[in-house]
């Protein structure tokens, strides 16, 4: 597909925010079965933000990112775009779980899982860089293995879908429904921005989606095994995340 201009990816994404912030629909599903809503009473709900994408966008331009954490957003995309891709950034550190659903979602939903690797595999930045860089200098082991390559690939879309979801933490709050990504000069969509956890987890159940099984046992936001710890009842779910740093975030949404 050819891939239009800057400004006009732009001009669409401003329009989509401007329409988005004041529709909204009744159902919560793209079959009309009961499912979280989200939103406001002005703002869209992920239904309505999906549709939007795939009246305004080629499903071969759009990709969406996903953890593996669950499956939610490749489902719930996939009603409207089948067959679309979907990133999932390779590192080479996930937990076996992590792995084991990204194969359940390949299997089992209408996408097509895209690996997206790093240009180094972990040993060869070992090599360079000495071992176990992720506890030296997080910062730098996610800009190589997880922002520049999903950039590289995201080169190739017009726009991307994330799971990013305001109550994930401070930083997160103020996540718009659309926008455009001028990092990596695409229109970014967070459909599920509005959703809490309960929200996404009663998706989940309601249509059968595939869910990593640590998420039940304590591990609310998932990232590579050697920076990923349990979080504890009360605690932000983000805190097993870097813990012990100040690092919050990896950078592909900053």
């Amino acid at each position: 597909m050819t891939r239009r201009s800057i400004d006009e990816l732009k001009a669409i994404a401003e329009a989509g925010a401007r329409e988005l912030s004041g529709t909204r629909e009744l159902s919560g599903a793209p079959d009309g079965s009961a499912a979280p809503a989200g939103g406001t009473d002005t703002e869209a709900s992920p239904a309505d933000v999906i549709r939007w994408v795939s009246q305004h966008f080629e499903t071969a331009n759009c990709a969406v990112a996903c953890s593996m954490a669950d499956a939610a957003l490749p489902h719930f995309v996939a009603q409207y775009l089948p067959g679309v891709d979907v990133l999932f950034l390779d590192t080479g550190y996930h937990f076996p779980e992590t792995y084991r659903t990204r194969d359940v979602v390949a299997e089992t939903l209408d996408v097509r899982i895209v690996d997206v690797l790093p240009e180094q595999t972990v040993a060869a930045q070992d090599a360079e860089f000495g071992s176990e860089l992720f506890a030296r200098d997080p910062g730098l082991c996610c800009a190589r293995r997880k922002v520049a390559p999903l950039q590289r690939t995201l080169a190739g879309y017009e726009l991307w879908f994330t799971g990013v979801r305001r109550e994930e933490a401070p930083t997160r709050a103020g996540t718009p429904l659309v926008t455009f990504d001028e990092k990596n000069g695409l229109v970014k969509v967070n459909p599920l921005a509005p959703w809490t956890f309960d929200d996404l987890l009663d998706y989940s159940r309601a249509f059968d989606v595939p869910v990593n099984p640590l998420l039940g046992q304590g591990y609310p936001s998932i990232g590579c095994q050697p920076c990923t710890r349990p979080v504890a009842p009360g605690e932000d779910p983000r805190a097993g995340r870097w813990a012990g740093t100040s690092k919050t975030e990896c950078g592909l949404h900053v």
